[in-house]
């Protein structure tokens, strides 16, 4: 096996759950080849380097040998070298920000001026989306 595709490997070495999440993230920009982005049908070989943003991590990873069929974790070192820095792992143990808001009981659903505020809220705290401000773009160079 010379080559496979890209979609498929990524849901081997357990980066997505299942296959459509890695073909989804494909599409979606989220994953790039040697830094260029690529479609789920894309072919990889041996050395190749892969970087994938999940959330607000960027997991980098070089092909070591090629797989179709998804493997058990403790054989994926075999398979993918994580090349992923440190601070980028240190992102997972970040503190998340949350927030509850409190409705009177019996209030009924919130109205569209009600949902309007809590978006506009939520959007404070979240700050830009990051697929459509091209951060993943700026991230890599």
């Amino acid at each position: 096996m010379d080559e496979v595709r890209i979609d498929k490997y990524l849901w081997a070495i357990r980066v997505y759950k299942t296959r459509s999440e890695a073909t989804d993230a494909c599409k979606g920009g989220k994953i790039r080849l040697n830094g260029a982005d690529v479609k789920p049908s894309k072919m990889i070989r041996r050395g190749d380097v892969l970087t994938a943003r999940k959330g607000a991590v960027t997991y980098t990873f070089r092909v070591i040998e090629l797989v179709e069929k998804r493997q058990g974790a403790a054989l994926v070192p075999g398979y993918a070298e994580n090349l992923t820095p440190a601070d980028e792992l240190a992102k997972l143990r970040a503190p998340v920000e949350t927030f509850f808001l409190r409705r009177d009981r019996g209030t009924g659903r919130p109205t569209k001026k009600d949902r309007r505020q809590m978006d506009s809220l939520w959007g404070e705290l979240e700050g830009p989306d990051d697929v459509s401000d091209g951060a993943f773009a700026e991230d890599l160079d």
